[in-house]
């Protein structure tokens, strides 16, 4: 049973393509002209569809959302300004609440984009636009719980939504201001600035001092690295634990071997203005856990290692 709902809203989905018409297009010219707001509206089912159509519009940088349209008879019209244009979902087109909010929408009048199953419904012919979103038949082996029509509608949606995105020149940035509180957010919009480590909870020597002063510095900043800074204060190294274990391996003295013999030098540094991810994905490729932050003179301004990242969303 599970095979055969999958294949036939498969199937539904697939039928769509060949509706990508000259109904298609005219709505996405409305929808681009549009200078106020997208109203979605759907009752049951459809009305759920309608939402996260509204939901998938405004944010991808068209401004969108749902009016019930049961509440819209009842003061949620208001809503409704002349500037917008509206979008109703109905299967059978022939949705009472829906057909009833329908002479104001013309008064107003406001473009009306239809999304329908029957292009014959009293929606479809009111409607400026209408796009057929028919489907055979329903997964339900009943043939009456929405399932490939919903489906269907979504996708419709979708391919609105994600054509008007590419029209608009919609970007990942764009994107990422809508979305500043999720994870995609945080991986587009934070910043080395936001989480990098600073003053003093940065771990820094001069490139004069011993290895075993370094490691006083890095275990008193837990970063597991300390900056190596020549006498104009400018990242000459960094000295991490990888370069302590191979100083090991040499047998050197770490109360007497300088720590700007043994650092990695000159170390990979980064600036505090490029986004967090860049810096991760700089740690992935060069396989570090830290890095320094400087400025345009390599100047030291803080440090940055994986745990930041983890702690900030990122990873």
């Amino acid at each position: 049973m599970a095979i055969a709902v999958i294949q036939t809203e498969t199937k539904a989905v697939a039928k769509l393509a060949e509706r990508i018409d000259e109904q298609f297009i005219r709505a996405c010219r409305l929808l681009l002209a549009c200078k106020g707001r997208v109203v979605v509206t759907g009752m049951g089912k459809s009305g759920h569809i309608a939402g996260k159509i509204a939901a998938t519009l405004a944010s991808t940088g068209t401004p969108a959302f749902f009016v019930h349209p049961g509440e819209a008879s009842h003061g949620d019209l208001g809503m409704i300004t002349r500037q917008d244009v509206v979008l109703a979902l109905s299967n059978s087109g022939e949705t009472e609440e829906i057909l009833t909010i329908l002479p104001i929408i013309k008064r107003l009048g406001v473009p009306l984009i239809a999304m329908t199953g029957n292009t014959g419904s009293a929606l479809a012919k009111f409607a400026s636009v209408h796009l057929n979103v028919a489907v055979e038949q329903e997964a339900c082996p009943l043939g009456l719980a929405p399932t490939a029509s919903t489906t269907a509608a979504l996708v419709m949606g979708d391919a609105l939504a994600v054509s008007l995105l590419q029209s608009k020149g919609f970007t990942r940035d764009d994107f990422a201001l809508s979305h500043p509180g999720g994870s995609l957010g945080r991986r587009l919009l934070l910043q080395v600035s936001d989480i990098m480590h600073r003053g003093a909870e940065v771990p820094m020597v001069a490139d004069s001092v011993t290895v075993s002063k370094a490691l006083l510095e890095m275990t008193e900043k837990k970063l597991g690295m300390t900056a190596v800074v020549d006498q104009s204060q400018r990242v000459a190294g960094i000295f991490t634990d990888g370069d302590l274990r191979r100083m090991l391996e040499k047998n050197l003295d770490v109360h007497v071997t300088r720590v700007a013999s043994v650092m990695t030098c000159p170390g990979t540094v980064i600036t505090s203005g490029i986004l967090a991810a860049e810096a991760m994905q700089i740690m992935e490729a060069k396989k570090i856990n830290a890095l320094l932050v400087v400025d345009e003179n390599r100047r030291l301004e803080g440090a940055l290692n994986m745990h930041d990242l983890l702690r900030a969303g990122i990873v």
